[in-house]
């Protein structure tokens, strides 16, 4: 009786979640999405999916004297933290000392989804309003965000139907196949911030750095550049410098479409590497090592499919001069 009676609250719910939402476009929802993130007080606990690896996250966030304090921590394995103070983010990372930056973000789909720059997401995907579901036992509506080419993947947003919270990401392939997701569990609205929130919003943290301060070259006009790049991307930053593990010189471009961010790197392959083209993959990320005729290395990162990664490989061309 007590399952039934859950069944059917649950429901009702859907069915009073309809009058409510269906006069709302996605774009709508999607602008509530952010207002939501920016102004309440609450803690959300996610797990991200990938090839069967599973990470559990926990975002704290708040508003505390007119400022956002937000907290993200990975719940296993190493510590991995990051702090946001306003404007302010703090990286708490095994591979090396804290560092703050200015005007950065979170790493992740869910931090980017939250932050993006409608406007411009708009020029190269298309929304669409996918009914209701439940994700961590509440309403929620279901938005697509549809690449307008193949060459991409496409996200489908799980909106809490109460406080418009982001509670679900799924990272799709043309088809609809699942590459990578990431999914609440637990989300608590809080009535004020956490009081722990406040001492880490109150604490010494290292001074912070402009974004562009903090790149070990300055902006260069490099000597190549790409001929083929998906709908919506562009160079958000481009230098030469010495990769850190290795002290391999590099030349550095990165790319954003407004949700995906992507690495490029051009260097002069070493004749004993035997292998010409590399493949790897990790959920929605892939990797692509590609050598050209000219024995140059080209090495593509971020989250498109892999076929997209090579293309963009294969587009290096020499910068014609004059």
């Amino acid at each position: 009786m007590r399952q039934y009676s859950r069944f059917l609250l649950a429901s009702l719910l859907l069915i009073g979640a309809k009058a409510s939402a269906d006069d709302k476009s996605a774009e709508a929802l999607l602008q509530l999405m952010q207002k939501a993130v920016q102004q309440q007080n609450f803690e959300l606990s996610m797990v991200k999916a990938r090839q069967g690896r599973l990470e559990p996250i926990r975002i704290t966030h708040g508003v505390i004297d007119g400022k956002e304090v937000a907290h993200m921590s990975y719940l296993d394995g190493k510590a991995i933290e990051y702090l946001q103070r306003g404007d302010e983010f703090t990286f708490f990372e095994n591979s090396h000392e804290p560092y703050t930056l200015k005007h950065a973000r979170f790493p992740g789909i869910w931090s980017t989804l939250v932050k993006m720059s409608l406007p411009r997401v708009l020029q190269s995907y298309d929304l669409v309003l996918a009914g209701r579901s439940r994700v961590a036992g509440l309403v929620a509506q279901v938005v697509r965000l549809v690449p307008k080419e193949s060459s991409k993947y496409g996200f489908v947003l799980w909106l809490d139907e109460q406080s418009h919270l982001l509670l679900r990401v799924d990272m799709v392939e043309r088809e609809g196949t699942l590459v990578e997701q990431v999914l609440g569990v637990d989300l608590a609205l809080l009535n004020a911030p956490s009081p722990w929130l406040v001492t880490l919003y109150q604490g010494q943290l290292p001074a912070a750095l402009a974004l562009e301060d903090a790149y070990q070259a300055p902006q260069q006009q490099l000597n190549w550049h790409l001929t083929w790049l998906p709908e919506g991307f562009k160079v958000l930053s481009q230098d030469r410098h010495q990769l850190v593990t290795t002290n391999v010189p590099v030349d550095y471009m990165m790319l954003s479409d407004g949700v995906v961010d992507l690495s490029v790197y051009v260097s002069r392959n070493d004749d004993k590497q035997a292998v010409r083209q590399q493949l790897i993959r990790q959920g929605a990320t892939s990797l692509v090592s590609y050598v050209n005729d000219a024995g140059i290395e080209i090495t593509v990162v971020g989250e498109v499919p892999a076929d997209t990664a090579k293309q963009i490989a294969e587009s290096v061309q020499p910068r014609k001069e004059g």
